[in-house]
This record gives C-alpha cells, sequence and structure tokens, in this order.
C-alpha cells in the first residue's frame, strides 16, 4: 500500500455546509463503512442514503433464530435476514426505484396460516400468479421465479413456512443456485431493488457465534445470546468465538475476502454503530483480516453506543465496552499498527451512558464528541441528528 498523509482539520459539529453539500449530490458522497449486525441501523442506513450512494455495510451472517434458522437448519445457508432487511433499507424507495420488488421482498408469509395454504401462495408466486409477483416486468420477475423454484424444491414437506421472509426464501434460493455463494445473489438483488448503497457479509460462510461467561458456562448460537428469544443471559461474557454447528464448541475462524478488505482499507469513515454489543458489533470483528484493514486505514474511526439496555452487556461500563472494543480489532494486527482501531465516542450531549474514564480514554487515543443526538424518545437516536454528525467527520 502506498504512503498516506494524515490531514488535520478543524471540526465543526454538526458541519451543516458539509452535510448539505453531501444531500445535494450524493451520488459523490463519501464511503461510510458500517460494521452492522441487525436491524438497529436500518432507520439511520434509509436515512443515510439521501446523502450518499457509497455507503458500505459488512453485515454479521450468524443470525441462528427466527425464520433464519431455519433456512441454516434446511440448507447450511449464513443468515440472509439481515443481509435482506439491510438491502431493504437502503432500497431507492423514489420514483426511480423498484416498489414492486420492494414490496415482495419485505412480505411475510402469514404466522398463523396452514401449511396447505402457505404452500399454494409459494406456488403462486414460483409461478408467476401471485399479486405480489403479477406486475414485476422481465426478466427481473423470472429471475425471481427461478430462485424461489430452486427453494421450493429444496424444502420438504416439514419445512415451517408460517412466517417466512419471501425476501429470505429468495436469496436462499440464489444462494443454492450459485454453487453455495451468497455474494452473486446479494450483488443481483442489489441491482433489482436499486440499493444506494453496498451490502455485503463480513463471511460468506455457514458458522455460528459461541461465547463463554464469567461464570464458566458455554453458550452456542446468536439467538441463545442476544437475550430476545431466550432469557437473558446469567453473568456477563468473558470471551467470543465463531463456531461451527451449534451442538458443541468447535472454534474456527476465516480470512475476509480481499474485496472486504480493500472496502475497509479505503473508506472515508468506519463506524461502529449502535447494536447487540457481542452478537452484532464484535462479532464483525472477528475474522482474520479485519482488525488489520481497519488499522491500515488513515481515516476517523467513530464507535456510537448503544441506547437503554442491551443484556449482551452485562456488567460493562462504556469505558470498558471502548477497551473490549479495540482489543477485539487489534487482537490479530501487528503490534506497530499504522492506524489507531477508534478515534471517536459520538454521544448525545444530554443522555447518561453512565460513568466514563476520560483519563483511560485519552490514553487510549480515543476523543469524546457530545452532540445532539436524541430528539424526542429518551431511548432511542434521532437517525438524522446521527446520520449529520457522521458525515460531519468525514
Amino acid at each position: 500500500m502506498a504512503d498516506a498523509l494524515r490531514i488535520w482539520r478543524r471540526m465543526v459539529m454538526p458541519d451543516l455546509v458539509r452535510v448539505h453539500r453531501y444531500q445535494s449530490l450524493p451520488e459523490q458522497g463519501p464511503k461510510v463503512l458500517f460494521f452492522s449486525g441487525g436491524s438497529a441501523l436500518n432507520k439511520i442506513s434509509r436515512v443515510f442514503k439521501e446523502y450518499t450512494h457509497h455507503s458500505i455495510h459488512l453485515v454479521t451472517p450468524f443470525d441462528s433464530g427466527g425464520s433464519s434458522a431455519r433456512l441454516r437448519a434446511a440448507f447450511d445457508i449464513p443468515a440472509v435476514g439481515d443481509l435482506r432487511s439491510r438491502l431493504m433499507a437502503l432500497a431507492d424507495e423514489t420514483v426511480l426505484g423498484q416498489p414492486e420488488v420492494y414490496a415482495l421482498f419485505t412480505h411475510r408469509l402469514s404466522h398463523t396460516g396452514s401449511m396447505a395454504e402457505l404452500s399454494a401462495q409459494l406456488d403462486a408466486l414460483v409461478k408467476g400468479e401471485h399479486e405480489l409477483i403479477v406486475n414485476i416486468p422481465n426478466p427481473m420477475k423470472a429471475l425471481i421465479q427461478t430462485q424461489l423454484a430452486v427453494t421450493q424444491a429444496e424444502i420438504d414437506e416439514a419445512f415451517d413456512l408460517r412466517g417466512a421472509s419471501i425476501g429470505n426464501l429468495i436469496m436462499a434460493g440464489g444462494f443454492l443456485n450459485n454453487q453455495h455463494q451468497l455474494d452473486p445473489i446479494v450483488f443481483l438483488f442489489s441491482r433489482l431493488i436499486k440499493a444506494l448503497g453496498e451490502v455485503k457479509t463480513t463471511l460468506d460462510a455457514d458458522l455460528h457465534l459461541g461465547v463463554e461467561l464469567e461464570n464458566g458456562d458455554v453458550v452456542l448460537g446468536q439467538h441463545n445470546i442476544t437475550g430476545k428469544e431466550t432469557s437473558a443471559l446469567a453473568s456477563p461474557i468473558k470471551r467470543m468465538w465463531l463456531n461451527k454447528g451449534l451442538k458443541q464448541p468447535q472454534p474456527t475462524n476465516c480470512q475476509i475476502a480481499d474485496d472486504r478488505k480493500d472496502a475497509i482499507e479505503t473508506a472515508d469513515l468506519i463506524c461502529y454503530p449502535p447494536g447487540s454489543f457481542y452478537s452484532s458489533l464484535l462479532a464483525n470483528l472477528m475474522p482474520q483480516g479485519v482488525g488489520q484493514a481497519i488499522c491500515q486505514n488513515p481515516n476517523p474511526k467513530v464507535y456510537v453506543p448503544n441506547l437503554g439496555m442491551d443484556p449482551e452487556q452485562l456488567g460493562l461500563s462504556l469505558t470498558e465496552r471502548v477497551e473490549r472494543l479495540i482489543a477485539a480489532i487489534i487482537k490479530d494486527v501487528p503490534e506497530h499498527a499504522n492506524y489507531s482501531a477508534l478515534d471517536y465516542v459520538l454521544l448525545d450531549d444530554r443522555y447518561d451512558y453512565g460513568e466514563l474514564d476520560f483519563d483511560k480514554l485519552a490514553r487510549l487515543n480515543v476523543a469524546v464528541i457530545k452532540t445532539p443526538l436524541i430528539t424526542h424518545k429518551p431511548e432511542k437516536y434521532d437517525e438524522r441528528l446521527v446520520t449529520k454528525a457522521l458525515l460531519s467527520l468525514v
């Protein structure tokens, strides 16, 4: 890599002149990269696309709950639900977009219908007769029918279609139809919905999450870690790893692909956004090569912490979260890395995040920026204020 210079400028927060310039020409907007898991960033992403069409979203493929779990069990596929969700958040919703495709991808089958009824609906979609697919023009319609037909052919009568996401079923068929690779189908459907940004899995691999708790317990599977589908963890998380399967601890890891590495190294801003601290954020940083790529990038890195209660943060102060975030990044980075893992913590100027050790953050070379990020709901960020603050750092 060629030598890079760091250029310093006076920061204004929010920098309304800079933000207005991006909003005027989003086609020429900056490359802001998000390490993001689930749906926590979707509302911010919907606003972000108004300011730049070049955001990059590296999404964890380790979800093991909900309808994604059924597809993973049936096809040994990485989780596709968060990919689909983020693609929909970035879809062009103007008159230039594809509203019929958007409606199809966001539709879920009934949670209460009989298996016969749901199978009949899937069959109508495959045949192009369902009301959601009738008005989609060819060749898009034919492409979608092809992927759905593959999924239909592969599932058996025992497969539970209740609440199934049509978008997930389409992407699963694309995975099976493309040598068990997600990237080609993500690229294809990004074009179909005219996504105003880029979405990729951090790894194109069928892996799960494993954690060891402070009390010695081992928990496997993201759905058992988040506290959303099961009881909250009884003890703080001590460490996390990528695991083969859900039956027993089998730690493993994979190297990120070159295109992910290049995206990280060349981003104009790297954001560690709100979301489940371990299963959404730190999980994205675990694959080999992620930390090295981050520390090869001279541009700003910013952490926007969660509001409210995240069960995965049990026992962790904000300062400790910053420490664990940095540790996760530098674990495989040479001692003399070119650049930092984290530069800023972005906080609302009134919200109580708990005790913060400013001296320790200073020793870590992490600066705290406080600016209005919350308006009406005390436990929810205002997505437009967050967008403007982040873009002011670019």
